[in-house]
């Protein structure tokens, strides 16, 4: 049997995210399995969404943190890596800048990439497999800190991509406009209204935990009104209350009901009322897409 330890960092807008993960070849069987998940809550959105630009503040902790985490990779001996940035990143007046001090002084090379490259990288490897039996059309959201990323597939095949500057720091800042609610919403009846038994794939750490909040067993769909009804939990209580009761950090119990709210709209625009949480994201895409690249 091979082994290969291949790691992937996602730099989003609300946390910055470094998966290790073991490949295992088996013959003609290839098994990928989480080694170490590390997550910092650097909150670049809050920088970019706000004052267009990253602060020296949070430059040297996401240098601090590319610094950690190329020990822990060394650790791991990690043989390929990847590093990706989203919209934070991306729309900062400095973001270049910033990429190019963190490689200068980590040696840690951070792509700035697209919506359109982060949707093909989520779908790599088993991520639809895992959803044969369940839907046959469905619309896949990803709800991050600084945007929103919907792909609508029929009958299993993509048809129709969009991202929206919609996301929770955007909503925790008050940066969405209703206009912008409003052509969200428009897209998606556009192109969900000829589909019939549309179900709804939710990604992202929001989901993951408002999944998990569910007690819900691992490919249990969850209800709107099940979404709905954990909304209107969470939202009874401040966000420091939040931390107590449903064991939530810092960084997730002030966003987490922007990004039901987000997630709800979404389904009721799309007429569905179950969505399939596989707890698929980013960085197990670009473990997957490495693995493709330079070692299958």
């Amino acid at each position: 049997m091979n082994i290969h330890k291949i790691a992937a960092i996602d730099i989003g807008s609300n946390s910055v995210r470094l998966l290790v993960a073991n490949v295992l070849e088996n013959g003609k069987k290839v098994v990928f399995k989480k080694s170490s998940l590390t997550r910092l809550p650097i909150r670049l959105g809050e920088d970019s969404f706000g004052r267009q630009a990253i602060s020296e503040e949070r430059t040297d902790l996401l240098e601090t943190g590319m610094e950690a985490y190329q020990k822990i990779m060394a650790v791991h001996g990690v043989s390929h890596y990847r590093a990706c940035a989203t919209s934070a990143l991306r729309e900062a007046r400095n973001g270049p800048a910033v990429v190019e001090r963190i490689r200068q002084n980590t040696g840690v090379n951070i792509e700035l990439i697209d919506g359109q490259e982060e949707a093909r990288l989520i779908f790599q490897g088993d991520f639809l497999d895992n959803l044969k039996g369940q839907a046959k059309n469905f619309l896949y959201i990803d709800v991050g800190g600084g945007s929103t990323e919907l792909t609508l597939f029929e009958g299993q095949k993509p048809r129709a991509s969009r991202s929206f500057p919609i996301g929770t720091i955007r909503l925790l800042q008050k940066q969405v406009k209703p206009a912008q609610w409003t052509e969200m919403g428009e897209w998606i009846q556009r192109h969900a209204a000829r589909l019939s038994g549309l179900m709804m794939v939710g990604s992202g750490g929001n989901i993951n935990r408002t999944f998990k909040l569910s007690e819900k067993k691992k490919g249990q769909p969850m209800d709107l009104a099940e979404l709905r009804a954990i909304k209107a939990d969470l939202e009874q209580y401040e966000p420091e209350e939040r931390m107590i009761r449903f064991d939530l950090n810092p960084d997730r119990s002030d966003v987490i009901t922007h990004a039901l709210e987000i997630y709800t709209r979404a389904t009721e625009w799309a007429g569905a009322h179950q969505m399939i949480v596989p707890k698929k994201g980013l960085a197990d895409g670009m473990v997957r897409d490495l693995y493709a690249g330079n070692l299958q």
